[in-house]
């Protein structure tokens, strides 16, 4: 039977928050960001989880998250690094004797069970796919000054989000190239796969509740969510 690790990635400082506090770890009704994610995926069908986090983060993740919340499947927390890319490659270098890998950025609590699965059922056919919403809103791309050089048409275009899955060892092999190449524009895994996989990357249906939160106005969005599917019970109150 296949194995399944999803990684999730909570390294991000995100300067965007105007907080001290890293997104990932503000309180969200009470309890981390991070912890809604990774709660997740132990309610989903993966085998296992790996966290990833900034360096010195690793007991209190340790203890204040996974312990505390008793989040069993996560078996190994690693120190993430400088970029994104390097955090990706320290948890996929963290996973051992996995088919396929979910990974998944910490600042998106509200991922589905319907998404993970879909994603899970997906990638055995397909060796890379991603999660992913069509965009909503006309898009211009402008130039340095700010004026109009085109309009892309609308339907062709998605928001990409996580998790993005691949098999294992095509990840891993692409993250090895990239990095012996030296490439530092990457701004997603499925960039990394497109550039030195050699396999098409798919798109599959992702969730427009599964946004990330990266601004204040984000995280007052998410309360009002978790209050909403709690109509009465004021659990962020």
């Amino acid at each position: 039977m296949a194995k399944y690790t999803a990684i999730v990635l909570s390294a991000g400082k995100g300067s965007r928050m105007g907080s001290s506090v890293h997104k990932q770890y503000l309180l969200l009704c009470g309890r981390p960001v991070i912890y809604y994610t990774l709660k997740a995926f132990e309610e989903s069908p993966v085998d296992e989880i790996v966290l990833v986090t900034g360096e010195g983060e690793e007991e209190y993740c340790r203890k204040e998250i996974v312990e505390k919340y008793k989040l069993h499947k996560v078996t190994k927390i690693v120190k993430g690094g400088k970029e994104r890319y390097h955090s990706v490659f320290q948890g996929l270098s963290a996973c051992e004797h996995t088919d396929y890998v979910l990974i998944h950025d910490g600042a998106r609590p509200f991922i589905e069970q319907e998404v993970i699965r879909h994603t899970m059922d997906e990638v055995q056919k397909k060796h890379a796919c991603i999660a992913a919403v069509p965009v909503k809103d006309t898009i211009k791309k402008v130039d340095e000054n700010g004026k109009v050089e085109d309009t892309p048409p609308r339907k062709s275009l998605y928001m990409v989000q996580t998790p993005q899955a691949f098999s294992y060892s095509l990840i891993y092999d692409s993250y090895q190239k990239m990095i012996a190449d030296g490439r530092e524009d990457v701004t997603d895994d499925a960039m990394v796969v497109e550039a030195y996989g050699k396999v098409p990357v798919y798109v599959i249906d992702g969730s427009y509740r599964n946004f990330k939160i990266t601004t204040p106005e984000d995280l007052e969005m998410a309360e009002f969510m978790l209050n909403a599917g709690n109509p009465g019970k004021g659990v962020c109150s």
